[in-house]
């Protein structure tokens, strides 16, 4: 998050934070919705379409999903930055991956019954 530009107060807050991550999709659209205690977020996109995303931190991007080797990878751009999280199934949890420039952040989520 430090790398992004998320402040320290953000970061301590986001690091402790249990969201749930749901994704869905509509006939044409695809749906993320992440919800914690502090924020919920959500975009909508059609896939391989940049769209003007905010981010939980503010940030507005351009942003396109696309399906790549069974991951979904999400990439956006900002002010002259760039970076790429990747959502993918691994053993039954899902896994997402964040990189900008040569930091990789992690977190995976495990499935609620």
């Amino acid at each position: 998050m430090k790398e992004v530009g998320v402040g320290m107060a953000l970061r301590k807050v986001g690091a402790v934070a249990k969201p749930d991550c749901i994704i869905s999709s509509d006939d044409k659209n695809l749906i993320i919705k992440t919800e914690s205690t502090l924020e919920t977020t959500q975009f909508s996109c059609n896939l391989g379409e940049k769209f003007e995303e905010t981010t939980a931190d503010g940030r507005k991007t351009q942003t396109v999903c696309n399906f790549t080797d069974g991951a979904l990878v999400q990439h956006q751009e900002w002010d002259e930055k760039e970076s790429t999280i990747t959502r993918k199934l691994e053993d039954g949890k899902l896994v997402v991956e964040c990189v900008m420039n040569n930091v990789t952040c992690m977190r995976i989520y495990e499935k609620v019954e």
